[in-house]
């Protein structure tokens, strides 16, 4: 198992870096743009996973993951912030994460942690919540590509996978 809290640390980032481009991408008057009563937005998916983060990262490894100060269902009242104001919330949910990860080794990947009183492995809540951000920043992708009439992928554009295949076989 060396080098998983790595790997993971790693994997957060590129999540991050696509989360951040959406942002970036994202204008100001349509943070708060839903399609539907049911669906998330912009603000909301920057509030909610800052809360997760800050909540299952602060005193990861000693305190439950879900703190008693977290109001989880706050993070999904219709709100407005300025961009500025959600890229700052998003950084501070972030740092939290990277700070824990600073301090974790390899070493914790089998001590038990508290997620809403269930324990899980550390290994297994690092899963847990990879998934969890990934399946929202997936959403802000979305979101940010329906919204932004110009969208330039993220990832290999359209009609693109041999030129980019050529490049990384080539080398």
């Amino acid at each position: 198992m060396t080098g998983y809290i790595e790997n993971c640390k790693n994997l957060f980032k590129y999540y991050k870096s696509l989360g951040d481009k959406s942002l970036e991408r994202c204008e100001e008057e349509k943070m708060g743009f839903q399609f539907n009563e049911d669906s998330n937005s912009m603000t909301t998916l920057v509030l909610h996973m800052s809360g997760n983060m800050i909540s299952r990262w602060t005193d990861f490894l000693t305190t439950d993951g879900e703190k008693v100060w977290r109001n989880r269902d706050a993070e999904f009242e219709n709100v407005s912030f300025s961009k500025s104001e959600l890229i700052e919330i998003w950084e501070k949910g972030w740092k939290v994460l990277f700070d824990t990860f600073a301090i974790l080794s390899d070493a914790d990947l089998q001590t038990t942690v508290y997620i809403r009183n269930e324990g899980h492995s550390v290994m297994e809540a690092i899963n847990r919540q990879l998934a969890h951000y990934s399946y929202h920043v997936g959403q802000m992708v979305f979101l940010s590509k329906a919204i932004n009439q110009e969208w330039e992928s993220l990832s290999i554009a359209r009609n693109k996978s041999e030129d980019f295949n050529k490049e990384k076989f080539g080398k």
